[in-house]
């Protein structure tokens, strides 16, 4: 080969080789810029050489139902504030033209988006597959926007999610009773995150008619409410679920003379698991008719606000058939078990009566896998489970080999925790969506509880939820990508995504770990710990909040009500914390007015003012 020859190869090969690092680094900072943008990331995207300036005008043309388009359009239109429907084929010419069009072919949810130089071609699997598709596009152009030149990548992405249901359950009976305000704004959170359902979870917090004397201070739910927001989420692609438990955690019923009589232990006393006793009655009793009466009459005027056609009805830890109640000599001659499944049933024949789907969470199912058989094949079963060693692989193959319905239900562990637990919640997390996938559960509901006063702030809970919503969605594409992005994706103002992730991690610096809540939260609520906290790590959990602290935002005048909220909701987890490590550190630490004033303020900005006064009581 001769020298000339030689060098012309030679600067080809550089020539390719530098075109292929250039693409290569281009894709890499492209995809850390729509990670921070969108969450959870589309499975499969390819990335051509063209780029182009996002067009002034455009134009949309259908090839979809009319009634996919809310809220894809809407969305589209943001993207394109002078997007208008072509008037006629020929009447875009030199026009940009976005291009909706369905395909049955595509999964559920699914979409396939094409973006040239001249077009956008949009196909969807139905609704929610043309608003999400719809929004990975105004993601695109939101970044082509913030560039210098102002350029959009060209590309194809084709995407759908792995569970066809991702659900979320906020606990609103454990004190803290969000506004419609606060709702409005989560079910848009949900709706970004690509979650297509939401249960509020209700013991004594919806205005039953005859049943004042239960909600009367707790800030309760209205029909009209439940409206309103049902009405707010099937405009975002979510089905709100109606969810009442129905059988266990009704001890605010219970507590009333008048409701004493449906209770299977009315003296208390039920043993509990992890050890003790429970003094107060807390489950209605499965055994006597007047329960499912009683029962028949909440859901009767309960789901006519729900478009929904399923209904949670609860029925976990209902550990007051261990005790001598009324159903105590039936649970010696047919076992709890039994007494669970046929309960269990008689309630799915009251559902079915009203058109509707039964869930029901698995736990005391689970206990006797052999019964599991004998469950109506069309309910669904919820095998939930909030640490990260719990056994989701055994309990989801136990109903999958039985060719039960269900789901998968980890957790935030957020709640008695202060901070979070984001060590203990993304292996729960983790752990819970491997088994679903391996055994076929049907979808995920993510649990949010507010055991013990619901101390923790709603930003606690947003590493959770952009967590489960990606992987959920697809991990393969979204599970190497910092959950510090995916989080600012999810509405997490910067500066604020790191700090919380830091504190969610201070259970494991105090010498002991405990399952479903944290060793500082036992400290601020005045309870035991395992053994004593150690100084030494105190001490420096205090050094590590000084310089939390000093690096969080500050609220400037343009920020937006919710950038200042979680600045302040931040800061207030940062000042528990040390108010527990002080405690920590010497018990004889007494509480603050002025951050008990603080936490109230705060409570009152996004949730109603009953069970507030619960909550601030239980700080020790």
């Amino acid at each position: 080969m001769n020298t000339s020859l030689s060098a012309k190869i030679g600067v080809v090969i550089t020539v390719i080789l530098g075109v292929g690092i250039w693409y290569v680094a281009r894709r890499r900072r492209w995809l850390a810029s729509l990670s921070k943008r969108l969450c959870p990331m589309p499975r499969r995207i390819q990335l051509t050489l063209a780029r182009f300036a996002p067009p002034d005008r455009a134009v949309f043309a259908l090839n979809v139902q009319e009634e996919w388009l809310h809220p894809a359009l809407e969305t589209l239109k943001n993207a394109f504030p002078d997007l208008t429907p072509a008037a006629e084929p020929g009447a875009t010419e030199n026009v940009y033209q976005i291009n909706l069009a369905s395909d049955p072919k595509l999964p559920a949810d699914g979409y396939r988006l094409v973006i040239e130089p001249d077009k956008i071609d949009l196909t969807a699997s139905g609704r929610a597959g043309l608003f999400y598709g719809a929004a990975t596009l105004a993601a695109l152009v939101a970044i082509a926007n913030e560039s210098r030149p102002k350029l959009m990548e060209s590309c194809v992405i084709e995407d759908y999610p792995d569970l066809p249901e991702r659900g979320f359950m906020l606990d609103v009976s454990r004190d803290k009773v969000p506004t419609l305000t606060t709702l409005f704004g989560l079910v848009d959170r949900l709706a970004a995150l690509r979650y297509n359902q939401l249960q509020l979870y209700f013991e004594h917090t919806f205005a039953y008619r005859n049943h004042e004397t239960v909600w009367r201070d707790a800030s309760p739910f209205t029909p009209e409410d439940i409206r309103k927001l049902d009405a707010y989420c099937r405009d975002r692609c979510i089905e709100l679920v109606p969810n009442q438990n129905s059988l266990g955690h009704l001890e605010r019923w219970l507590k009333h003379p008048e409701y004493l009589p449906l209770a299977e232990l009315p003296q208390g006393g039920a043993p509990l698991p992890w050890g003790g006793t429970r003094d107060y009655p807390s489950a209605i009793s499965p055994t006597k008719p007047e329960t499912l009466r009683f029962l028949a009459g909440l859901y009767d005027e309960l789901l006519p606000n729900f478009t929904s056609r399923r209904f949670n009805v609860g029925c976990d830890e209902v550990f007051d058939l261990r005790g001598e109640g009324h159903s105590a000599e039936q649970v010696r001659k047919s076992g709890e078990g039994r007494v669970i499944v046929d309960f269990i049933n008689r309630l799915d024949a009251e559902v079915k009566s009203r058109g509707r789907t039964m869930m029901f969470w698995a736990d005391m199912v689970l206990h006797h896998p052999e019964l599991v058989k004998e469950l109506p094949r069309d309910a669904l079963a919820l095998v939930w489970g909030y640490e990260a060693d719990h056994p989701f692989e055994t309990q989801c193959e136990a109903m999958g080999k039985a060719g039960m319905p269900f789901y998968v239900c980890p957790g935030t562990s957020s709640w008695r925790s202060i901070a979070g637990r984001t060590a203990n919640m993304r292996a729960n997390i983790k752990s819970a969506l491997q088994a679903a996938g391996r055994h076929g559960a049907s979808g995920m509901l993510l649990c949010d509880w507010g055991d013990a006063g619901h101390w923790q702030p709603l930003c606690v809970s947003y590493a959770a939820l952009a967590e489960a919503a990606r992987l959920a969605w697809c991990p393969k594409a979204n599970e190497k990508i910092p959950l510090t992005n995916a989080m600012q994706a999810a509405g997490v103002f910067p500066g604020l995504a790191e700090p919380l992730l830091e504190m969610g991690d201070f259970y494991r610096h105090c010498g002991s770990l405990r399952g479903n809540a944290s060793e500082l939260f036992q400290v601020l609520a005045g309870l035991p710990t395992a053994a004593p906290l150690p100084r030494e790590k105190l001490t420096a959990l205090e050094r590590r909040l000084d310089k939390i602290e000093r690096i969080l935002p500050t609220v400037h005048p343009e920020d937006s009500e919710e950038h200042r909220l979680q600045i302040r909701e931040t800061k207030l987890v940062a000042a528990l914390l040390r108010q527990a490590v002080r405690r920590g550190i010497e018990p004889a630490t007494t509480f603050p007015a002025g951050l008990k004033q603080e936490f109230r303020e705060v409570w009152l900005l996004r949730n109603r003012s009953g069970g507030l006064a619960d909550s601030v009581e239980r700080f020790g």
